[in-house]
């Protein structure tokens, strides 16, 4: 029998730290109930987009016109809309959808800001000024307006709603990624590193990037509701998913015309957009709390 060697203690040391500190992070997130609340909508809509076929009643892209505009029943537990189909497979079905837009805005968006902001702080100067100027361009211009302007011109689709909410996304990570780089590239453990010989682009990608991650996770946490918002927005004025895909904002705009008689129309999808949201607000309020250095000694 060997004895272990010094790396092997090493690694099982680490692997011990990194469970002990997921645990207690762990103990302290169980400790919020609004946290809990938001996680559970957030696994909800996980489940109902990965289960949408075993969770449906009935197919969300049939039209059954003698069925058009039915009560909510046990046959049609949301009711049918306008065509007569029914609004909570399509609401099932939707999930897929606002997960799919909110996923590819997220794995485009938070990266590139992420980048341009540890960039713009860790080397200053003209490159800071620059990057910085373009960033203040994208703020201010309101959102929806910016992401209208994209998607004229690229046209209707899920795709280019995506594209054109990302645009218009990545500003506010690159603002928050700077404002850390600021911080750390004058940190002594970061000087130690470039007195040790590692290039900028080793320092920037190895070492300021993954200490501006806790804020970014947080960012992307509270976007995800905004994102949703924007998404709903552009689908209700026909730029995002074309009929007949079951998107929550474009259900919504059909659904108005019927509002004042045949309410669940344009009121269920309505609902789904606002609970998603709050779940992704709650969650972002609750992984602040448990990131953030400043809340969590106080607390």
């Amino acid at each position: 029998m060997t004895l272990p060697t010094q790396s092997e203690d090493i690694r099982s040391d680490l692997r011990a730290a990194r469970l002990a500190e997921f645990k207690s992070f762990a103990r302290r997130f169980m400790r919020n109930p609004l946290g809990i609340v938001g996680l559970v909508i957030v696994i909800a809509l996980l489940v109902c987009a990965a289960a949408a076929p075993l969770l449906a009643t009935h197919d969300p892209y049939l039209p059954i016109l003698s069925d058009r505009l039915s009560a909510p029943s046990a046959e049609y537990w949301f009711g049918a809309d306008e065509l007569g189909r029914d609004i909570y497979s399509r609401i099932i079905y939707g999930s897929r959808l606002t997960l799919l837009i909110v996923g590819l805005v997220i794995v485009t968006s938070a990266p590139v800001g992420l980048v341009i902001g540890a960039v713009a702080g860790n080397y200053g100067g003209w490159i800071d000024r620059i990057f910085m100027r373009i960033t203040d361009v994208f703020l201010a211009i309101p959102k929806l307006l910016l992401a209208l302007a994209f998607v004229a011109a690229l046209g209707p689709g899920i795709v280019n709603a995506a594209l054109a909410i990302t645009l218009t996304a990545w500003p506010p990570y690159a603002r928050l990624a700077r404002a850390e780089a600021l911080v750390v590239r004058n940190s002594d453990y970061v000087n130690a590193i470039r007195l040790a010989g590692a290039s900028q682009f080793r320092i920037v990608v190895f070492h300021i990037m993954p200490m501006c991650m806790s804020s970014v996770i947080v960012r992307m946490t509270f976007d995800m509701a905004g994102i949703i918002l924007t998404a709903a927005g552009l689908g209700f004025i026909g730029l995002g998913a074309q009929p007949p895909l079951p998107e929550w904002g474009a259900m919504i705009s059909t659904g108005r015309k019927f509002i004042f008689d045949q309410w669940w129309v344009a009121t269920v999808p309505g609902i789904a957009i606002f609970v998603v949201s709050l779940g992704f607000n709650l969650l972002g309020d609750a992984m602040r709390d448990l990131l953030d250095p400043h809340l969590r000694q106080r607390n």
